[in-house]
């Protein structure tokens, strides 16, 4: 599953765009490159019901924003991602 591909679900599971929900985070104090995944991952998981991998996708973009690592950027593997820029906009006004 790609990096963008787990944002995708998490907006289909939680109803929020990946956006909806760092605001969520700041405004609980966490945001920056100094959150701790636990606390992320425990307020993900009981506000919205999300697991560990996809809270950690989202915990990524807490940390570093919405850029990733090239490692699979237009590659062939399961994980492959289309951009090195994550859209965290939600899915409908992604640009096609």
């Amino acid at each position: 599953m790609s990096f963008q591909a787990y944002l995708d679900a998490i907006e289909q599971k939680t109803g929020l765009t990946p956006r909806q929900l760092l605001d969520q985070a700041r405004e609980r104090g966490f945001d920056g490159p100094a959150t701790k995944a636990g606390p992320v991952l425990a307020w993900l998981a009981e506000e919205h019901g999300l697991g560990r991998g996809h809270g950690m996708a989202l915990v990524h973009v807490i940390k570093n924003g919405p850029g990733i690592g090239t490692k699979h950027v237009g590659s062939s593997g399961s994980h492959r991602d289309e951009s090195d820029t994550l859209w965290l906009d939600g899915k409908a006004t992604r640009p096609a």
